[in-house]
C-alpha cells in the first residue's frame, strides 16, 4: 500500500465495489494461512463443518462471523492463528436430498445401484461444496483454505476406521439385536438425539385380554393396538394387590388366540391405565428390557417400511396406522374393546424425514457409552475439562453424558463411511479390520462381503478437532495446533456433537479437544419464532449481503448476540449497521481531505495537544482496553457497542467537529498535530473494528498514510497509559454539555443555524479555564458571536437559561427571537393543551368509560393525559422565562 495519501475516497461507500477485491487481495497475500512464523504462539479454531445439503443460513452467518472475529483478533494480536475450514458429508440429510431429486426423475437409488448412486451424490457434494465456499468468501471469513477438509476425505476416512477398530478391539463397539429408533421413510436407524418428541393428541385403548381358564379377563391399556400382534406377555406390578391372584396365569391374545403369560415386573406403573400392560419386546424399548428379564420371545410384526409383515397374519401389507384403525374396529366387533380414552402423549419423530419413529427390533452396531462417558465426567468434574461459555451449559452437558445410553452407530444408507466389517460366505466368520482382508482368518475362504451399512455421520464428526489435523499420524499440525482453543457452536448440538467430540478426544488423544466452548443462540425472526421452511420466515445471508453488504450483516449479528441467548433478526438493525458503515466512511473522507500529500513520517504525536486531542487519546486508550477485554471474554455485543459509542458519538460527532477549527485555521503546527491525532485515532479505531467489519476497514486503511500491507495483519492496538488524562476528560465533558445545551435552546427557539447569538457563562472556578481555553471552539460550534465568561455575572433578565455541570448558561432572548410573536404562539399552544387535558380528565372521570372500555384503551388515555400535562408544563416554563 502507499504510505502517502494521494487520493480521496469515493463520495459513497459501495460494498459491491470493495468486498470481492479485498478478499482476493487477502487470498493472494496468504494472510489467512497459518504456520508462516513458528515463533508465534498458536491459536486454533476448527469450523463446525456445514452439511453439503444446501445453502448456508443466517445461523451459519452468525456462527462464522463470531469465529472470524476471534481469529482476526488473535491474528492481529500476533498469534499464529489457524482457522481450519471443512464440510460434513451429512449422511441421512444428503442422501435424502439426492434421493428426492432422483424421485422427481422417476428413479430410485436401487435402480442405479450403489456405485452409480454414490457417483451422483459426489457430484451433488461438489456442487454444494463450491456454493458454500462462495458463500464463505461473500461473508469475508478468513479460513486457511490450504487445510480444508471433508469428512469423507481419505485422511479422515483412515481416522474413522482406526477409531472403529480400536473401539471394537476394546469391546466398546459391538453388534447385536436391540430396540432402536427406526425411520420407516428414510429406512434407517436413528440415534436417540435424532428423535424429536412432540405432544400428540392420541388415544388410550382399553382392551379385554380373556383368561384361558374362562374365569374372566384382565384389562389392558395401550396407545398402539397394532403392535399387540407381537405381544408375548401381560405384566403387572408384583405388589399390586388387584392382580396377585393372576400372576402366572395365561391369557388368550385377542384376534390371534395365542396364549401368553401374566408376569410380574417392577417396571409397571400401577397408576397408569388399569395397572396391567401388554409386553411387546420387538416394538418397545422398555418391553425389550422386560422381555430379556423374563426370557420372552421377540415377535417383530412390521417391516422396515412401517407395514405389517407376514407375522401380522391377515393384516400383512397394511400400513401401521391403517392397521391400527382396522384392529380397533375388529376388537370392537369381537367385544374385546372396552373403551377409547383421549390421551395426549409424547411421540418421537425423525429429525430428518419427519416420520413418526418406530421402536424396532433390529441388528445394529453400537458404541458402549458408559466407559467413555465415565472418563469425560471425571475430567469435567476435576476442573480439567472444557470451559463452557456461558457456564450454565456445563450442567446440560453433564446431565446428558451422565445419563447416556449406548449409541447406535449403524445406518442403512449408502452415503457415508462404510462399516469396516466383512462376513465370510463360507463359514460366517465376521472380521473387523482397517483394510479389506484378502481371506477369512478362520477358514481362509476368499468370498467376503463388506457390511452394507454406513456409520452415523456424527461418528466421523466426533473426531473433527484431531482428525482434521492429521490424526492418527503424529503430524506437525497435530503437534502444533491441538488441542484447539475454542469451539463456537449452537446449544442445539451440545449432545449431537460437543459431547461426542469430548469423549472421543479423551479416548484417542488423552486430551480435551478444545479449551473453551462458546455456545451461541438461534437467530429467530422479528416475532421471536424459529426460522423454518414451513413458516417461510428464513433469511438468506446472501440476500442481506446483496442489499447492505457483508460488514453490515456481520456487525448486526455480532452486536445482537450475547453468549447462549437467541436474537431476533430485524432488517432495521441491518440498516442501522449500514448507516454506521456510512458514518465511518464519511468521517474518513473528511480526514483524507486534509491529508493530501502527507506521508507516514510526517505524522508525529508530539507538540501541543488541544483539550480535544487529549480527550480523544484518553478515550481511545480506554476503548482499546475495553474492546480487548470484551473480545477475550467473547462478549461481542458489548465490544461492538463500545466501538459504536467511541467511533460515532465521540470521534465522528465531537472530535472531528473540534478538529475542524485548527484544520481550517492558519496555524500550521496546530494543523500538523491535529492531522497526526486524527490519523492515529482513525487508524487505531479501524484496527479495533476490523474483526467485525473487515471490508470497509481495509478499504479505508489502505488510503491512510500508515505502514503495512494489510490491516488483516496489522498489529492489534495496545492501551498506552501515558495518554490517560482525567483533566482533559472533565474539561471536554463540560464543553460537550455546554454546546449541547446551547444547541438545544437554539432548536427549541427555532433559531436558524446562520444566525449568531450571544452567550453569557457564569462558571464555577474549577471549570472556568475550560471556557477560556476553548473560546474559539465554543463560538464556532454554538454559532456564538460574543462570549462572556464571568463567575460574578449577575443573572440577566429575559434570557433562556441552562444549568450544566459547574456552570450556568444564559442566552439573551432579544438576540434569539421576536419575544412578542413567541409569547403569542406559546399562548395559542397552551390553549390547545388545556383543552386536551380537560378532555382526557373528563373521559377518565366517567365510570362508564373506565369500566366498559378495554383496559389498553383506558391506559392509552391515561398516558395521553400525562403527555399533555408534561407539554403544558414546558410551555408554561417558556412563558415564564419570556415574560420575566
Amino acid at each position: 500500500m502507499s504510505e502517502t495519501v494521494t487520493s480521496n475516497l469515493p463520495s459513497a461507500y459501495d460494498p459491491k465495489q470493495t468486498e470481492a477485491k479485498w478478499y482476493d487481495y487477502w487470498l493472494k497475500g496468504e494472510y489467512f494461512k497459518a504456520g508462516s512464523d513458528q515463533r508465534k504462539k498458536p491459536f486454533t479454531i476448527v469450523i463446525p463443518p456445514p452439511n453439503v445439503t444446501g445453502n448456508l443460513h443466517i445461523g451459519h452467518a452468525l456462527n462464522n462471523t463470531l469465529q472470524d472475529i476471534l481469529i482476526r483478533f488473535k491474528r492481529m494480536q500476533g498469534f499464529d492463528a489457524l482457522w481450519l475450514p471443512g464440510m460434513d458429508h451429512a449422511g441421512i440429510a444428503t442422501q435424502a436430498r439426492v434421493e428426492a431429486k432422483l424421485r422427481e426423475q422417476g428413479i430410485s437409488r436401487h435402480d442405479l445401484g450403489r456405485e452409480k448412486f454414490l457417483d451422483v451424490v459426489w457430484k451433488w457434494k461438489e456442487e454444494y461444496a463450491d456454493n458454500i465456499a462462495r458463500q464463505w468468501r461473500k461473508m469475508g471469513i478468513s479460513v486457511d483454505y490450504s487445510r480444508e477438509r471433508f469428512t469423507l476425505d481419505e485422511g479422515l476416512s483412515v481416522a474413522v476406521k482406526e477409531v472403529f477398530v480400536r473401539l471394537y478391539e476394546k469391546g466398546l463397539i459391538y453388534r447385536g439385536k436391540y430396540i432402536i429408533n427406526w425411520d420407516p421413510v428414510a429406512r434407517t436407524a436413528l440415534s436417540d438425539i435424532e428423535v424429536i418428541y412432540k405432544e400428540v393428541k392420541g388415544a388410550l385403548y382399553h382392551l379385554k385380554y380373556p383368561l384361558k381358564d374362562g374365569s374372566g379377563y384382565i384389562r389392558v391399556a395401550t396407545t398402539r393396538p397394532e403392535t399387540m400382534l407381537g405381544d408375548t406377555a401381560v405384566a403387572v406390578h408384583p405388589e399390586d394387590e388387584r392382580y396377585q391372584h393372576l400372576i402366572g396365569k395365561t391369557v388368550l391374545l385377542p384376534i390371534t388366540g395365542r396364549e401368553i403369560p401374566i408376569i410380574a415386573d417392577e417396571y409397571v406403573d400401577p397408576e397408569f391405565g388399569s395397572g396391567a400392560v401388554k409386553i411387546t419386546p420387538a416394538h418397545d424399548p422398555n418391553d425389550f428390557e422386560v422381555g430379556n428379564r423374563h426370557k420372552l420371545p421377540q415377535i417383530l410384526v412390521m417391516d422396515e417400511t412401517g407395514k405389517m409383515n407376514e407375522l401380522a397374519g391377515k393384516y400383512q401389507g397394511m400400513d401401521r396406522f391403517d392397521c391400527r384403525k382396522q384392529i380397533v374396529e375388529d376388537l370392537k366387533q369381537s367385544g374385546h374393546l372396552i373403551e377409547i380414552e383421549e390421551h395426549v402423549h409424547s411421540v418421537g419423530h425423525s429429525e430428518r424425514s419427519g416420520a413418526v419413529v418406530e421402536p424396532y427390533l433390529s441388528t445394529q452396531w453400537f458404541v458402549a457409552m458408559k466407559p467413555l462417558a465415565k472418563r469425560a465426567i471425571e475430567v469435567q468434574k476435576s476442573g480439567r475439562g472444557v470451559r463452557f461459555v456461558p457456564e450454565r451449559f456445563e450442567k446440560i452437558y453433564l446431565h446428558w453424558i451422565e445419563n447416556v445410553r449406548d449409541w447406535c452407530i449403524s445406518r442403512q444408507l449408502w452415503w457415508g463411511h462404510r462399516i469396516p466389517a466383512w462376513y465370510c460366505d463360507s463359514c460366517g466368520e465376521m472380521t473387523v479390520a482397517r483394510d479389506e482382508p484378502k481371506a477369512c482368518p478362520k477358514c481362509q475362504g476368499t468370498s467376503l462381503r463388506q457390511d452394507e451399512d454406513v456409520l452415523d455421520t456424527w461418528f466421523s464428526s466426533a473426531l473433527w478437532p484431531f482428525s482434521t489435523l492429521g490424526w492418527p499420524q503424529e503430524t506437525e499440525d497435530l503437534k502444533r495446533y491441538y488441542p484447539t482453543d475454542v469451539l463456537v457452536t449452537g446449544y442445539d448440538i451440545i449432545y449431537f456433537w460437543v459431547a461426542r467430540m469430548i469423549f472421543s478426544a479423551l479416548e484417542f488423544t488423552n486430551r480435551i479437544p478444545f479449551r473453551d466452548v462458546l455456545i451461541t443462540g438461534l437467530v429467530r425472526d422479528a416475532e421471536g419464532r424459529k426460522m423454518s421452511k414451513s413458516l417461510g420466515n428464513g433469511v438468506d445471508p446472501m440476500d442481506v449481503i446483496e442489499k447492505y453488504g457483508a460488514d453490515a450483516m456481520r456487525y448486526m449479528l455480532s452486536t445482537g448476540c450475547t453468549p447462549g441467548n437467541d436474537q431476533r433478526f430485524r432488517w432495521e438493525r441491518v440498516e442501522a449497521a449500514r448507516n454506521f458503515a456510512n458514518k465511518i466512511w464519511n468521517a474518513s473522507r473528511f480526514a483524507l481531505m486534509h491529508l493530501e500529500g502527507i506521508k507516514a513520517e510526517d505524522l508525529k504525536l508530539t507538540g501541543p495537544f488541544s483539550t480535544a486531542d487529549q480527550w480523544i487519546m484518553h478515550r481511545l486508550n480506554e476503548t482499546i482496553a475495553e474492546v480487548t477485554r470484551l473480545l477475550d471474554r467473547y462478549d461481542f455485543g458489548e465490544a461492538g457497542r463500545a466501538l459504536y459509542n467511541f467511533i460515532w458519538d465521540e470521534f465522528c460527532d465531537w472530535y472531528i467537529e473540534f478538529a475542524k477549527l485548527p484544520l481550517y485555521g492558519e496555524d500550521e503546527e496546530a494543523k500538523r498535530v491535529t492531522r497526526s491525532v486524527l490519523v492515529y485515532v482513525l487508524d487505531q479505531a479501524l484496527r479495533l473494528l476490523h474483526p467485525m467489519m473487515p471490508f470497509i476497514t481495509e478499504e479505508i486503511w489502505q488510503h491512510l498514510p500508515v505502514k503495512g500491507e494489510s490491516i488483516t495483519v496489522a498489529d492489534w492496538p495496545k492501551a498506552d497509559d501515558s495518554y490517560a488524562n482525567a483533566e482533559a476528560v472533565k474539561e471536554m465533558q463540560v464543553l460537550i454539555e455546554a454546546i449541547r445545551a446551547v444547541r438545544n435552546i437554539r432548536a427549541e427557539m427555532e433559531v436558524a443555524p446562520k444566525h449568531q447569538v450571544e452567550l453569557l457563562v457564569r462558571p464555577d472556578a474549577d471549570v472556568m479555564p475550560a471556557f477560556e481555553r476553548n473560546e474559539a471552539a465554543i463560538k464556532r460550534l454554538c454559532g456564538v458571536s460574543h462570549l462572556t465568561v464571568d463567575p460574578a455575572l449577575p443573572r440577566p433578565e429575559k434570557t433562556m437559561t441552562a444549568v450544566i455541570t459547574g456552570a450556568e448558561l444564559f442566552l439573551p432572548l432579544a438576540g434569539l427571537v421576536d419575544v412578542g410573536q413567541t409569547i403569542e404562539r406559546l399562548n395559542a399552544e397552551l390553549k390547545k393543551l388545556n383543552a386536551e387535558v380537560e378532555r382526557v380528565e373528563k373521559k377518565l372521570a366517567n365510570p362508564g368509560f373506565v369500566n366498559k372500555a378495554p383496559a389498553h384503551v383506558v391506559e392509552g388515555e391515561r398516558k395521553k393525559g400525562e403527555e399533555y400535562r408534561e407539554k403544558r408544563e414546558k410551555v408554561l416554563a417558556r412563558l415564564r422565562e419570556l415574560q420575566g
